[in-house]
């Protein structure tokens, strides 16, 4: 491990040498992919020279501890235990560091929510938690825009689709792909009993052009008049688009926007990142989840997280984490279990690291 953090200290090294040189800082495209480089280095760097102060301090305090003097003894002393429970915490945090990044998590993420078992109760909770997702996407910068919908009456939505992009955003929501359970008195229930409904979420990293190529024989389009909430003022002409991935059967369907240029891009964001994941299955199957499997059928029983309203709880239930602040959760404050959850997903790689 110390020979490894030597060479990436010493590619550091390099690499803020070469942006210091005038020719490559003039080189803005270079220079862009020099500084990620450098950045994407930075963290590992600084822990790793933390990490060789710390052993130089417990070197030097070994031989103080021989000194005649006992007071400087006794101080050496005090500073090598200090140091020697300092130093496994910083070799931990080197592991993690160390651990192999997944090439995905740079990416801007399609969000899908679809109401499950529920009935409009769902809906409506399938509009909470997109709002929940855009307040969060909201305090970290990013963008959201709505690609697909399909509202209810009441101001939920049977599914919506939305391209979330920004900074390292898959990074931070790829453990939310699963059903969602909510337990609360509809706002419909006269009695005050508690219903339980379901929705899903999957989180699919964006996929570029570059990444998946789709053949125009391999797609049929179709166009038709915009129906439902939101489509009355797009109905009188064919706006809305429907496609057809021939090979697979994947269909993807958009009549948000007046304009069926604009709806077919949509369409096109969705489908090629619905192929991408089918391809990162077909790559790698223990790394990429099927995406049924991923999110479930939307029944009451198959859950990763359960909100509960009366008791103001979120329990997640596949780190068994439960908080009690389900008002500034739903508000989008869900940074705690994201980080939760990444954390554990680091501690079985390093598990699996460890016995390979």
């Amino acid at each position: 491990m110390l020979a490894k953090l030597e060479s990436l200290e010493q590619q550091f090294l390099d690499l803020e040498k070469q942006l210091s040189d005038p020719e490559v800082v003039s080189d803005q495209e270079r220079y862009r992919k020099l500084t990620k480089a450098h950045s994407d280095l930075k963290d590992v760097v600084n822990v790793f020279r933390e990490y060789k102060a710390a052993a130089q301090a417990l070197e030097d305090n070994a031989e103080l501890a021989n000194d005649p003097d006992p007071e400087i003894r006794a101080l050496a002393e005090e500073e090598m235990r200090a140091t020697k429970e300092r130093l496994p915490q910083i070799e931990e945090q080197l592991k993690i560091l160390l651990l192999p990044t997944d090439p995905l998590d740079e990416k801007n993420i399609i969000l899908e929510i679809r109401a499950g078992t529920g009935g409009e109760e769902a809906a409506l909770f399938a509009a909470d938690m997109f709002r929940m997702y855009t307040r969060f996407a909201e305090s970290k910068g990013w963008r959201v825009e709505i690609l697909s919908s399909s509202e209810t009456g009441n101001g939920g939505y049977k599914e919506i689709i939305a391209l979330i992009s920004g900074e390292k955003v898959y990074s931070q929501l790829k453990y939310e792909s699963g059903t969602h359970r909510v337990q609360r008195v509809p706002a419909t229930e006269s009695q005050g009993r508690i219903h339980t409904s379901a929705v899903t979420v999957a989180i699919l990293p964006e996929a570029e052009e570059v990444d998946i190529e789709i053949k125009p024989d391999e797609v049929r389009i179709d166009v038709f008049r915009s129906s439902g909430p939101g489509g009355q003022s797009v109905n009188t002409t064919d706006s809305a688009v429907r496609l057809t991935h021939l090979p697979t059967g994947i269909t993807v369907s958009c009549q948000d926007e007046k304009s069926q240029h604009k709806n077919r891009e949509k369409a096109f964001k969705v489908l090629r990142s619905r192929l991408y994941e089918v391809e990162q299955e077909k790559q790698n199957q223990a790394m990429a989840a099927n995406r049924r499997s991923q999110v479930g059928s939307g029944d009451r029983s198959e859950r990763i997280r359960t909100y509960n309203y009366p008791q103001s709880r979120v329990t997640d239930h596949r780190i068994n984490l439960t908080l009690h602040k389900l008002e500034s959760f739903m508000e989008g404050d869900i940074q705690e279990i994201t980080t939760a959850l990444a954390a554990q997903a680091q501690a079985e790689a390093l598990k699996a690291q460890a016995s390979g």
